[in-house]
């Protein structure tokens, strides 16, 4: 897939070691097809370093932060010790990610018989419109509308969301439904509170569900759940809908729900 030219100055970038010398290493920047660049030795860790191959080795990958760029205008100085641990996993999973949706798109691109070209433009489309190429795959597992909602509704959007589905696990399942509720009894007010507590009480920290209501204006109501997996946000999405519509009409109002 399309890559960018060339990193600024503080980003965090995946490189894999080349070369090891007595003052510093040489990289790779695999984000950025190969760009070289080199850790002097005070930036590979805090403190003296005696022996620096005790630090880094070639073929190893790393995550760098960037400091500028050299002279040569070719290659950019990097600094490992600027970045810690919790950054490092961060910033290696978001590479993996992004490398998976790049062979994910390979194949949807033999499904549909797209060339390079084709592959590229449609990458860079996505990426512009989601952010990064994992995050389309993300939000199309997650919610089957999210490519029409960004304006992609050609023909392969069918194949790319079951691809996603297959391949990419979401941190959570997002459901959400506009409630339309009414009742206009003295208690309607009273009685619409009490749907959406109900509704709300499917909420357990334990299974991690969460739901929220928000108030779009009378007679709509939205509410949004979270859930770690489908089975259960589904099963939840389900009770809280027959509940929350039941404590209504049982009071003589009316009730119904449009997903999405």
């Amino acid at each position: 897939m399309a890559e960018l030219e060339f990193p600024s100055e503080g980003e965090l970038v995946v490189c894999t070691v080349s070369d090891v010398k007595q003052n510093g290493a040489y990289t790779k920047l695999d984000t950025y097809n190969n760009l070289e660049g080199f850790i002097f030795i005070g930036e590979i860790a805090s403190g003296w370093v005696k022996n620096i191959r005790g630090f880094v080795r070639d073929g190893q990958r790393l995550v760098c932060k960037v400091l500028r760029t050299r002279k040569d205008g070719r290659s950019v100085e990097l600094s490992l010790k600027s970045v810690s641990e919790e950054r490092r996993r961060d910033t290696i999973q978001a590479w993996k990610n992004e490398q998976r949706a790049n062979q994910l798109l390979k194949v949807l691109a033999e499904k549909v018989d797209w060339d390079h070209e084709k592959t590229e433009e449609y990458a860079g489309e996505l990426i512009e419109e989601f952010g990064t190429l994992y995050s389309a795959f993300e939000e199309s597992a997650i919610n089957s509308e999210a490519l029409s909602a960004s304006g992609f509704e050609e023909d392969w959007c069918v194949q790319f969301i079951e691809l996603a589905i297959e391949n990419i696990i979401p941190p959570f399942v997002h459901i959400k439904g506009t409630f339309l509720l009414e009742c206009h009894t003295a208690e309607g007010i009273e009685v619409i509170r009490k749907a959406l507590e109900v509704a709300e009480a499917y909420s357990d920290e334990e299974s991690e569900i969460s739901i929220t209501c928000h108030y779009d204006g009378a007679p709509q109501y939205r509410i949004e759940l979270k859930s770690p997996d489908y089975k259960s946000g589904e099963a939840a999405w389900e009770s809280l809908c027959e509940d929350a519509i039941t404590v209504v009409e049982e009071a003589g109002g009316v009730a119904s729900v449009i997903r999405g």
